[in-house]
């Protein structure tokens, strides 16, 4: 009895709430905390001075250290953790908070608040952060008993990482945070992984046995469950094509016979024409988004549709299943795995294969545009592990048709399609694989808006390669203007920058390339480099998208 009392006395610590907060991360495993420094939580700042284990990043805008932060927790699948101060940090860095909210990313963000005798009084910078944030959060909380500290930051944690992984914000009062208290530590609590049961394995076994045509569509929580040889042996086993769902192209190689496409913007004719053959849809770890199904039209009635996630929200939120199960995707496919179901699709899995390599061999011509051939030459020269993220827009279309993306943990994009990301979110991967190749890929339109991190990149010798593509408009918005106003051009016109010439005076290395023979002596060169390279293509404006230039969308 006395040696259990010892046992617990030691995990007792007399400290004050922010030290306890540190280590709380300590124990969480995070090493990496990325931040815009405000005097609302200094003693949670001053706290970190003394932690070694724990690496600090100061950025220059909010919007870029959530985005660092949300890449990070993407490449390293472990949360990340990011702080502001008040209501004005808060906002600024409300599109992380939304894009880890949509992309499932496990997030943890500390937000300082006024005192808590200043709290309802219209405080300097205040807002009620903990309701502000609930719509787009898995929890919010607002921590005012300092003897509490532990408990809910722990809670925060274990809620971000388990289920459905999400974002969870903290609100600390300014006056909390260098309280003393003595302060228990109990232990870091294990993620939950929920299996199918044996029931549920008889009636998927029933259900696939009866299909003519069935198709895997695989998402994130395949990633995040670190499952994707799991899935690749599964499809294997049983002959099952696999679908990408939007934006999670590196969940199952694309150059495998088995792989029949992505779903994303702009996907091609031939690659939904595999999913309206389907008579039954087996989605895995995905939360089946308007992209991926088309504005919700690609899956219907006619269809059966098992559906597998670690949520149970997830199931029946758009698509009421056949067969729903509450399962990690590990614990479920180790399972699956054992089924013995004689394939009979093997010539119709042929045919959808044949139809994704009609869509998306690249062949360069003389006459191919310039994006074409940046996409050919990133395959050629980039290492095959090399980790590729991107901005919203339309020169991403490029990316998603022509890459061939062969590795798992090879890609990182916003299915919130969030503008300004991608290359902030690469500075976070960088971090998180210091060994890998790191390629951001943007539009002049979102790279302008977070450009001021190429200075942390610089400052903290962050080495990614960040290709811009210029075409002095917000291309997106453009080509939607053109299809439903033609040649009433407003607000999408952008003037001249040079993003060759503001990386140079930022410290890092400028290219500015107009031909593909310009981009691969850049590329040799930013390969080589110790710091951060900016790559600016110039982008013929004519052709507004993949498919199209503008003359054509307006002749439509």
């Amino acid at each position: 009895m006395n040696e259990k009392r010892d046992q617990v006395a030691k995990q007792i610590k007399q400290m004050t709430c922010a030290q306890a907060i540190v280590e709380c991360m300590k124990r969480e495993g995070i090493s990496k905390v990325f931040c815009v420094p405000g005097e609302s939580y200094l003693p949670l700042l001053d706290a970190l001075y003394d932690e070694e284990s724990i690496d600090l990043i100061s950025c220059r805008h909010e919007g870029g250290a959530a985005f660092m932060a949300e890449g990070y927790a993407k490449a390293s699948l472990t949360p990340g953790v990011v702080m502001a101060t008040r209501g004005v940090g808060g906002n600024n860095l409300g599109i992380g908070i939304h894009t880890a909210y949509q992309d499932s990313t496990p997030l943890v963000v500390f937000l300082g608040q006024v005192s808590t005798k200043f709290r309802g009084r219209e405080g300097f910078q205040e807002i009620d952060l903990d309701r502000y944030f609930q719509h787009i959060a898995k929890w919010t909380v607002e921590i005012h008993d300092p003897e509490r500290i532990v408990e809910l930051v722990t809670r925060a944690f274990r809620i971000a990482r388990s289920g459905r992984p999400g974002p969870v914000v903290v609100s600390l009062p300014e006056d909390v945070l260098p309280v003393h208290v003595e302060i228990p530590f109990g232990p870091v609590s294990n993620i939950p992984k929920p299996a199918p049961s044996k029931h549920e394995l008889n009636i998927f076994a029933k259900m696939l046995s009866q299909a003519q045509k069935p198709l895997i569509i695989a998402g994130g929580g395949v990633k995040q469950a670190k499952a994707e040889h799991l899935l690749q042996t599964f499809a294997e086993k049983l002959n099952l094509p696999v679908l990408a769902s939007f934006r999670r192209h590196d969940v199952f190689s694309n150059n495998h016979p088995l792989y029949v496409g992505h779903l994303g913007l702009g996907t091609a004719k031939e690659i939904l024409n595999t999913v309206h053959e389907a008579d039954l849809i087996i989605a895995m770890g995905t939360r089946l988004s308007e992209v991926t199904t088309q504005d919700y039209s690609i899956i219907n009635f006619e269809k059966k549709l098992i559906h597998i996630d670690i949520d149970f929200d997830t199931l029946g939120k758009v698509f009421p299943p056949d067969l729903g199960i509450v399962a990690d995707m590990k614990e479920a496919l180790h399972l699956l795995c054992e089924l013995k179901i004689e394939p009979t699709w093997k010539s119709w899995v042929e045919c959808r294969r044949k139809a994704y390599e009609f869509t998306s061999k690249l062949e360069i011509k003389a006459s191919s545009d310039i994006n074409c051939q940046v996409i050919s030459l990133l395959m050629e020269k980039l290492p095959r592990d090399a980790l590729l993220t991107n901005d919203a827009g339309n020169f991403a279309g490029w990316l998603h048709k022509y890459y061939s993306f062969c590795e798992r943990h090879t890609y990182i994009g916003p299915t919130s399609g969030a503008m300004g990301y991608g290359m902030p979110a690469a500075l976070g991967a960088k971090l998180a694989h210091p060994d890998k190749t790191v390629v951001s890929l943007s539009g002049d339109g979102g790279f302008m808006m977070t450009i001021q991190e190429i200075e942390t990149a610089v400052r903290y010798k962050i080495p990614i390669i960040a290709l811009v593509f210029n075409n002095q408009m917000y291309g997106t918005i453009r080509m939607h203007q053109e299809i439903h106003f033609p040649e009433r051009v407003i607000a999408t016109d952008l003037g001249h920058v040079s993003f060759k010439d503001v990386a140079i005076h930022m410290g890092a290395d400028g290219y500015l390339v107009e031909t593909a023979e310009a981009f691969a002596k850049a590329l040799e060169l930013a390969l080589q480099a110790n710091t951060i390279s900016v790559i600016e293509i110039l982008m013929e404006r004519e052709k507004i998208s993949v498919t199209s230039t503008i003359e054509q969308l307006r002749n439509q």
